[in-house]
């Protein structure tokens, strides 16, 4: 005969066998595991897109616009590196790669231009040289306009409230 306190004990014996079978097979304690050796986590680097990109042909200034005037007022310097483009605005800094090369210059531009079909970009003599294509007057270019590599902007003048 077995009494209600009797099936309580055979129950809770029986919840308490399966609790240590279950417990098997859980993971080992933290203690018994080894300790991994500490390895140095790479930092966290936001992509930069670039804000323009453009491919094409690049051309160079020819020595006959030495002392013109550019499109932003400037004196043209032959060993500057600077560049005409149609359309960015004036001062953008500009990563000009030569995709014949792989040579990479940063040009600002300070003029308007090209005007021949098919052409993205007058280059000065200077990055003409930089980009090693002085000798050839054309070559494939991928132009590259990134926030980062841009000048800051002078603050905006304050002008006093009048009343």
């Amino acid at each position: 005969m077995t009494t209600p306190w009797i099936r309580l004990r055979s129950a809770l014996g029986a919840l308490a066998v399966a609790a240590a079978c279950l417990s098997a097979c859980a993971a080992p304690s933290p203690d018994i595991l080894p300790t991994p050796a500490a390895m140095p986590v790479p930092p966290v680097v936001e992509e930069k897109l670039p804000s323009f990109m453009q491919e094409g042909l690049a051309s160079w200034y020819a020595g006959t616009r030495r002392h013109k005037i550019t499109a932003n007022g400037e004196v043209m310097a032959n060993n500057a590196l600077t560049a005409a483009h149609r359309s960015l605005p004036m001062n953008t800094m500009v990563r000009v790669t030569n995709l014949s090369n792989g040579a990479s210059v940063l040009v600002r531009i300070n003029d308007r231009g090209p005007f021949i079909a098919g052409r993205v970009i007058d280059l000065s003599p200077g990055a003409a040289t930089w980009l090693g294509m002085k000798a050839a007057g054309v070559a494939p270019v991928r132009l590259v306009v990134n926030d980062y590599e841009q000048p800051s902007q002078p603050a905006p003048a304050q002008t006093a409230a009048m009343y």
